[in-house]
């Protein structure tokens, strides 16, 4: 455990400066690992609190969008740089307040660096095309303006990486932000927010307000200054989202829910595939909208890949993710954790059978926690609800199948289609499934969850709207095209 003493109060960053809500009112943010320690207090904020961030944000966009890619460029480097130095501050505040594990909150953060070097290099990149013109004394082009100050409204469970690929590209497209982080992972944020301010970037660019996303998501939805909205969390959020924006005609992004279902073919590498369905269902808790959630697996291949996943699975060590040897760690708040309980449960009353785990963990160091036991559930029909619903959890259904035709249409039978992989060695296989797989993200001999920050990122069906994020598809959201007619 941390040997940190001082439990601090973060303010609202907004115009460069840190200044309490007007409520007066600020909220405890706890360790899901030890629920009665409180990683920092943070601001429980009004819709005054938004209208003046977003006020600042107008003014300063004006400056900012003046700048060119380059200079706007420099001060990412410069914010990059700050987090670098205080990586494993940051990372261990992820730890504390979000619950995954020292290592893959260090992964994490050092990803939010390299975002946002990715992204300062874009402010060299090409913004336009030239066309020909039907006038042969005539030129013509395209050029890309930014949208003016946008919103984003991000969840706790990825509290850098998320935040920093939304406002990375949003401001070197030269427009301001301002940002409300989910209220389990603001801590996190403003740890973030104190790295904006030392890497110098000009008041007003960027600004934080935390609170309910009743009341500062709401506002930011329902701003008129509000030009474009980026969102990422649940299903029914993102529709208030998409909802709001469309009354008042403004731009909006949303990353929602997956199912996302990993074939295990009969010729497939079985020491590899146990890997990548642990991996990718398992760490973080199960809480990532990447994450694998149902291993359909071809008959020939089914018992010894069974075998396999439950020796491996009960390997796992649940613990603090401060913890040298923890592999996973808790849910990240009471609510998350008897949602995952909650569908264990309907796993059971709906007929399928309990291989592995399936009960919180509450003695032995457990009970001040939120710990849940990795779980497999076996005989897990497509009708089930666990075979269809988001869990957010470390559940693993196993379906079984005759073949590869039934395996895409059961993984195709959802209303997500946010990731998917297969392994098999047999080429005509692995293009079968990159053809008819329902997602947005598509790999072969590869775990569901992540994805590479300079590819493109998001999903079909409910599980996305409005344009891809991260890579060079991010200028989609983050600008307008401008078509620009010159004749002397």
């Amino acid at each position: 455990m941390s040997t940190q003493t001082e439990i601090k109060t973060y303010q609202n960053f907004i115009e460069g400066t840190w200044i309490p809500a007007k409520t007066q009112k600020a909220e405890p943010s706890y360790n899901p690992a030890h629920r009665n320690e409180v990683v920092g207090f943070v601001q429980s904020s009004s819709a005054e609190d938004v209208d003046h961030a977003v006020s600042v944000a107008k003014l300063a966009q004006k400056s900012w969008s003046k700048l060119t890619g380059a200079q706007r460029g420099d001060y990412l480097f410069k914010f990059a740089n700050a987090i670098e130095n205080r990586l494993n501050e940051i990372a261990e505040t992820l730890t504390r307040e979000m619950g995954k594990t020292l290592p893959e909150a260090k992964g994490e953060t050092l990803r939010g660096i390299a975002i946002l070097r990715y992204y300062a290099g874009e402010g060299l990149r090409k913004t336009g095309d030239v066309i020909p013109a039907t006038d042969n004394k005539a030129l013509q082009y395209t050029t890309r303006v930014p949208l003016g100050v946008v919103g984003l409204i991000t969840p706790w469970n990825f509290p850098v990486a998320i935040p920093i690929w939304k406002l990375a590209p949003a401001l070197v497209y030269g427009n301001a932000v301002v940002i409300k982080p989910a209220q389990e992972a603001s801590v996190t944020c403003a740890k973030l927010m104190e790295c904006a301010e030392q890497a110098g970037l000009p008041a007003g660019v960027l600004n934080m307000v935390t609170g309910k996303g009743s009341v500062v998501g709401q506002r930011l939805i329902d701003h008129p200054d509000i030009k474009g909205l980026s969102f990422t969390g649940s299903n029914g959020i993102g529709k208030q989202v998409a909802v709001g924006a469309i009354n008042r005609g403004a731009k909006f992004q949303l990353e929602m829910g997956g199912k996302n279902p990993i074939i295990i073919a009969n010729d497939a590498n079985l020491e590899e595939a146990v890997e990548a369905t642990i991996s990718g269902g398992l760490r973080s808790t199960g809480q990532k909208c990447t994450a694998t959630s149902r291993v359909i697996v071809e008959v020939g291949i089914y018992e010894a890949f069974k075998e396999a996943l439950v020796d491996k699975v009960k390997e796992i060590v649940v613990g603090d993710g401060l913890l040298e040897g923890t592999w996973m760690g808790p849910s990240v708040n009471e609510s998350q954790l008897n949602t995952v309980l909650s569908y264990i449960k309907k796993g059971k009353e709906e007929g399928a059978s309990v291989l592995l785990g399936g009960n919180r963990l509450e003695n032995d160091g457990y009970q001040d926690g939120y710990y849940v036991e990795p779980t497999i559930f076996e005989g897990v029909t497509k009708d089930m609800t666990i075979g269809q619903e988001e869990i957010f959890g470390p559940v693993l259904a196993l379906m079984k199948v005759n073949s590869l035709e039934e395996a895409l249409q059961v993984a195709n039978d959802v209303q997500f289609g946010l990731s998917a992989s297969i392994f098999t060695q047999n080429i005509g296989k692995a293009f079968q499934f990159i053809d008819e797989i329902e997602a947005g993200l598509v790999r072969v001999n590869y775990e569901t969850a992540g994805v590479e920050l300079q590819a493109p990122f998001g999903g079909m069906k409910d599980s996305s709207f409005g344009g891809r994020e991260q890579g060079t598809a991010a200028i989609d959201f983050y600008t307008s095209i401008k078509t620009v007619f010159v004749k002397p």
